[in-house]
C-alpha cells in the first residue's frame, strides 16, 4: 500500500501584499506554512529587497561595504547599481542620516532624497526612518508626501509614533510597516491600533523584529512562527498581514561577520562567513514566515534566492 504522507488543513490565509508601481511585486497570499505547497496554495516568492541608504555606509564591514564602492556614496547611484547591476526585486531606503546622532539630517533633506531615488528607478521602493522614534515621526510624514502614487511601503510605525506614520501612510496610499519588539501580544496588539485608525489591515506588513543567526534567532523565529500560526489555524485576521524579516542591519553588526581572519584564524574566511551568515539568518526567517526580506550582500542573496528556487520546485 501507498504512503500517504499526513496533511494539515488550514482556515486561514496571509493577506497579499502588492507594492511599486511601474514595476510592481507581489508578496503574501498563502494559506499553509512556508513552502507546504503540498498543504495549500503559495501563489506568491518571498521577496527580497536591497538595502540602501541615504548616507555612505562608514559602519558596515568592509566585506558588504566593497561590493558598492563607487556609488555608496550617492543613493541615487546606488539604487540604480541594485536595479540595474543586481537585478534588484525591491529597494529599501534606510534614512539613518536623519538621526539625532548621526548627520541629523531634516525631513526636507529626506524628502528630497526619496524623491530623487524614485525618480531614478522603477522597482518597488521600501522607505525606513533612521529607527528614533521622534525623529522618524516628522521624516516619514515628509517621505510618504513625496513619495505618493508610487505605492511605497513606510516604516517603522512603533508604539510611540504610529498615529503619524500611520495618518501619513494612509493619506499617500501606501503600505506600513508595523513594527514591535519580540512579542506577539505586543504585535498584535500595534496592529489592532493600526486598523482603529482606519488603516486597512491588508495593508500592513509586520515586523516582529529580526535577530542575528546566534544572537537570539530561536526566540525570533518562535515569535514569528507563532504570528503565522494564529494567522492559518486561527484564522486571526490581525494576525494575517504578511512578515519582514529586517535581516542585514542585524547580521553585519555581529562579531561573526567583523572579527578579522587575523584575529579568529579557527573562524575561517571572513568573506565567506559573513555571507553564510546573512544567508542562514534569512533563510530562517523564510522558514519561520517571513514573506519580505532587506538584506545587504548579493552573493547572500543569491544563496537565498537558490534555496527558494529548490523549495518550491
Amino acid at each position: 500500500m501507498a504512503y500517504t504522507a499526513p496533511k494539515e488543513s488550514y482556515s486561514g490565509k496571509v493577506f497579499e501584499v502588492t507594492i511599486g508601481a511601474e514595476r510592481p511585486v507581489t508578496f503574501g497570499g498563502e494559506n499553509c506554512l512556508p513552502f507546504h505547497s503540498f498543504e495549500g496554495s503559495i501563489p506568491h516568492r518571498p521577496v527580497i529587497a536591497y538595502e540602501i541608504q541615504d548616507v555612505p555606509p562608514d559602519d558596515w564591514p568592509e566585506t558588504v561595504k566593497a561590493v558598492y564602492n563607487g556609488v555608496s556614496n550617492d543613493p541615487v547611484s546606488w539604487a540604480r547599481f541594485c536595479e540595474e547591476k543586481l537585478n534588484a526585486k525591491a529597494i529599501a531606503l534606510r534614512l539613518i542620516g536623519t538621526h539625532p546622532d548621526r548627520e541629523n539630517r531634516s525631513s526636507e533633506e529626506a524628502r528630497k532624497v526619496v524623491s530623487d531615488v524614485l525618480s531614478a528607478i522603477k522597482v518597488p521602493l521600501i522607505i525606513l526612518g533612521s529607527n528614533h522614534v521622534e525623529k522618524d515621526s516628522e521624516v516619514l510624514v515628509a517621505c510618504a508626501e513625496a513619495a505618493k502614487d508610487k505605492n511605497c511601503i513606510i516604516g517603522k510605525a512603533q508604539e510611540g509614533n504610529y498615529k503619524t506614520i500611520t495618518a501619513a501612510a494612509m493619506a499617500h496610499a501606501h503600505k506600513l510597516i508595523a513594527m514591535s519588539e519580540l512579542d506577539i501580544n505586543l504585535s498584535k496588539q500595534l496592529n489592532i491600533l493600526i486598523t482603529q485608525m482606519g488603516f486597512p489591515k491588508e495593508r500592513l506588513i509586520t515586523d516582529p523584529m529580526c535577530s542575528a543567526l546566534g544572537y537570539g534567532i530561536e526566540y525570533t523565529y518562535s515569535v514569528m512562527e507563532r504570528i503565522r500560526l494564529a494567522a492559518l489555524t486561527q484564522n486571526d485576521q490581525v494576525m494575517q498581514p504578511p512578515m519582514l524579516g529586517d535581516v542585514g542591519t542585524y547580521v553585519w553588526k555581529v562579531k561573526e561577520t567583523q572579527a578579522s581572519e587575523e584575529e579568529l584564524p579557527q573562524w575561517g574566511s571572513l568573506k565567506e562567513r559573513s555571507i553564510a551568515w546573512e544567508a542562514v539568518t534569512a533563510v530562517a526567517m523564510l522558514m519561520a514566515g517571513a514573506e519580505l526580506l532587506i538584506m545587504r550582500h548579493p552573493e547572500a542573496v543569491q544563496a537565498v534566492e537558490k534555496f527558494i528556487d529548490e523549495l518550491i520546485e
